[in-house]
């Protein structure tokens, strides 16, 4: 049988390791890869086939609205009517609100990144006997595995 399992990069995956090891299972069968981090740097804008999730257009949106609004307001008193101003408004409020989208994306969460540190996590594998499986399982779960699937 064999048991998958995976960890992050903490104590407790030696701990876990110690004790298996104090049950009777051997050096030999245990199999322990750590993955690789991620070499390429984040990118900001999506494609067709990838996206992240995050909207760069959301706050250039609530800005334009209400640059928009202020701009037809003001634009009553001047020459070009509010029309134009509210025009003017709204696409100056959507370029702030892109380039603030894009300054938080950019700057301030890679420096979150790098501060952070993180660490890849490790997958473990071990064989062993099907007498010996849901003891192993509870070794792993009991020292914070993420997932441990079996294969019998």
């Amino acid at each position: 049988m064999q048991l998958y399992s995976t960890f992050e990069h903490t104590i407790h995956l030696e701990m876990a390791l110690n004790t298996l090891e104090k049950k009777g299972i051997k050096k030999e069968s245990i199999f322990v890869v750590p993955l690789d981090n991620r070499k390429e740097t984040h990118k900001v804008f999506d494609t067709l086939h990838r996206s992240d999730g995050t909207s760069l257009i959301d706050i250039g949106a609530a800005l334009g609205t209400a640059l928009s609004v202020i701009g037809a307001s003001i634009g009553f008193r001047l020459a070009w009517g509010p029309i134009y101003w509210g025009l003017i408004g709204a696409a100056i409020g959507f370029i702030i609100g892109v380039i603030i989208r894009l300054f938080t994306e950019i700057i301030l969460k890679k420096q979150r990144r790098l501060l952070k540190g993180f660490q890849s996590e490790i997958i473990v594998i071990i064989e062993c006997e099907e007498s010996q499986g849901e003891v192993v399982e509870n070794i792993l779960f009991s020292h914070y595995a993420l997932g441990v699937a079996k294969i019998i």
